[in-house]
């Protein structure tokens, strides 16, 4: 039997935004939603993508591949900002004649706004069960495939500037992300040319996109594998799509599904045995003749009689399996749009987790470096209080040498140095005094400073 390969094109947005979003948060006690957003709306969501696609957080690049652009997501945006806007955002700050009103840094102006900075698209080609027994030379084949997409993608989206393309080969299935900048031209309002995700991007645009790239990369599969692969059946209403066939207990219940899908055929076949027994009973019925006694009775045979309760019986055992069968497909329904929602808001949560257990390791290092100029710190807080009670010791023994010449000993000579020291602004009042004065203690003014206040204390009677 043929092996079809599955296809994905998924355009990543915040479901909060969306009418049905608002409509369900009118409902809310918090009047929020809490659907998952992996839109690219500021600085720190394209942060967020630069550490997931290139795996910054765990530095595991061996199996990562930057097919365009660079290994900085955040920087290829800015670059392609400049390159896209910045003709645009000069002419529109030359006719502004108020400074207030000038555009000094796009980027950042759209950062602040409702607008999404930039877009990621993720295509994959194949799902788990394809993927599960494929060697790494088999897989790095999709290098070639999924270059061709970026090239395909460029030309059925001119207007869709590429900044950044990453194939991830560390997962189940080898899978693209791309992150770019949709840009429309010709504004009537601002800029003429500026970011505009929902104009370029609509519901009818994206099934046309996803369409023409479905085909695209089936054709580019096929050449470098040099194989006649065909692509599964489009599912209808899911162009923005992520699979959730590696959902954990999703290949167990799809199985449930498509053996109960064999019991709905067969009752299918038996309800149409059952209309032609219908005529049966229809034609036992018309052959009906009233009693000789009653006219208001039939008479029929016992052997109809059996015929009408078989009859009735695979009625009701043929109701009861569709009523099971129809059921389950509503479980499996609401199973797959609660896990593709499920799935969606993991991805969100892994991205936030990623971003706090960065956070919290830039802290980390932040406290130890701060910590070890704290310990460096009084480390030479020590060596000062010590050079500075050497040089008090030495003042000290200076002032009192002086004291001793000038007081006891009548020495002319030092009294004509400690005059001239004063003079010059060597000695203060304090120095001078205790050099010249036999009345007074030799004594530092810190130590001055506690004598007073000892013997202020001791006159308010501490």
């Amino acid at each position: 039997m043929e092996q079809k390969l599955a296809y994905s094109f998924h355009l990543g947005s915040d479901k909060n935004k969306s009418k049905l979003a608002k409509r369900v948060s009118q409902d809310n006690v918090s009047g929020t939603t809490s659907l998952s957003n992996n839109a690219i709306q500021n600085a720190n969501d394209l942060s967020r993508v630069n550490k997931h696609n290139l795996r910054d957080y765990d530095k595991n690049k061996e199996l990562i591949r930057v097919i365009y652009g660079t290994d900085n997501i955040i920087n290829d945006v800015k670059d392609l900002y400049l390159k896209e806007f910045e003709e645009s955002r000069l002419e529109y700050n030359n006719k502004q004649s108020r400074e207030d009103r000038k555009i000094k840094d796009y980027f950042q102006k759209v950062c602040e706004s409702q607008n999404d900075i930039a877009c990621e698209i993720i295509i994959e080609l194949g799902d788990m069960d394809f993927w599960n027994d494929k060697d790494q030379e088999y897989r790095l084949k999709m290098i070639d495939v999924y270059n061709e997409q970026i090239k395909d993608l460029t030309k059925i989206v001119p207007t869709f500037k590429i900044a950044n393309a990453t194939i991830h080969f560390d997962e189940t299935s080898p899978h693209m992300h791309i992150v770019g900048v949709p840009v429309v031209e010709n504004c009537t309002r601002g800029m003429k040319k500026q970011v505009g995700k929902s104009k370029l991007f609509t519901k009818t645009s994206l099934t046309e996109i996803q369409d023409k790239m479905r085909n695209a990369c089936i054709k580019s599969y096929n050449k470098f594998y040099e194989v006649d692969t065909r692509l599964k059946e489009k599912q209808k209403g899911r162009n923005q799509d992520i699979n959730v066939k590696d959902m954990s207990n999703y290949k167990k219940i799809k199985k449930q599904l498509d053996k109960n899908t064999q019991k709905l055929t067969e009752a299918n076949n038996q309800t149409e045995k059952l209309d032609n027994s219908s005529n049966d009973i229809n034609a036992i019925l018309g052959k009906l003749k009233p009693s000789k006694l009653n006219k208001n009775n039939n008479l029929i045979s016992n052997e109809d009689v059996e015929k009408i309760k078989n009859f009735t019986k695979d009625v009701k055992d043929i109701t009861k399996t569709v009523r099971s069968v129809n059921d389950l497909n509503m479980a499996i329904k609401d199973f797959e749009h609660s896990s593709f929602e499920i799935a969606q808001e993991n991805s969100s949560l892994k991205y936030q987790l990623e971003l706090k257990t960065d956070e919290i390791d830039r802290l980390k290092k932040d406290l130890s470096a701060k910590e070890k100029i704290i310990s460096k710190l009084k480390v030479e807080k020590e060596k000062i209080k010590q050079e500075l009670q050497k040089f008090k010791d030495f003042w000290y023994r200076i002032m009192g040498h002086f004291h001793k010449r000038i007081c006891y000993d009548k020495d002319e000579n030092y009294k004509i140095v400690s005059d001239d020291l004063y003079k010059k602004g060597i000695f203060d009042d304090n120095d001078n005094e205790i050099a010249n004065n036999i009345a007074r203690k030799v004594t530092m003014p810190d130590e001055n400073k506690q004598t007073k206040s000892k013997k202020r204390n001791n006159d308010i009677g501490f």
